[in-house]
């Protein structure tokens, strides 16, 4: 499992001008899950960025912890907010990114469900089938549904 471990207490947080978003992934990189880098950066590419295995939240960004749809992936964000998530650090965001063109199972969604005291809320990023036939996300972005996808993404982080 290769999950962020953000424990620093809130006095050795950096600050990050123009950083707005952090980004925290839960059990591995997917095509998917990268996306939403540029879904939230928009046009100000700074503005959203992954924090590296260990790095220290900058202060006042917004974190945002990122999954896809499978229970294991819940499993993973269970453990992230029960046990490595400090109490000095703002609640996250979760943003939770479809696998598969279908429901998250109900297991998934009970675990999400039980942790929904410790996120600010809950985003979901749905299925995009083009994200199978592109190398980058880059060129996902470039598709009116991922735009569309990446617009509703914000506007549920931003309270619009």
């Amino acid at each position: 499992m290769t999950v962020t471990e953000i424990v620093p207490p809130a006095m050795d947080r950096p600050e990050e001008p123009g950083l707005r978003y952090a980004l925290i992934l839960t059990a591995g990189w997917s095509i998917a899950k990268g996306l939403v880098q540029p879904m939230l950066a928009d046009q100000d590419e700074d503005s959203a960025r992954f924090l590296a295995p260990g790095e220290a939240l900058p202060m006042g960004v917004t974190p945002v912890v990122i999954a896809d749809t499978t229970v294991s992936n819940a499993v993973c964000v269970e453990h992230l907010l029960r046990e490595s998530w400090s109490v000095h650090l703002p609640r996250p965001w979760l943003v939770l990114v479809a696998d598969a063109p279908a429901p998250p199972p109900v297991a998934a969604r009970y675990r999400i469900r039980a942790l929904g005291a410790r996120v600010i809320g809950t985003a979901y990023v749905p299925y995009l089938p083009v994200l199978r036939t592109v190398e980058t996300a880059g060129e996902a972005m470039e598709h009116k549904d991922v735009r569309a996808a990446a617009r509703k993404l914000r506007s549920a982080l931003e309270g619009n």
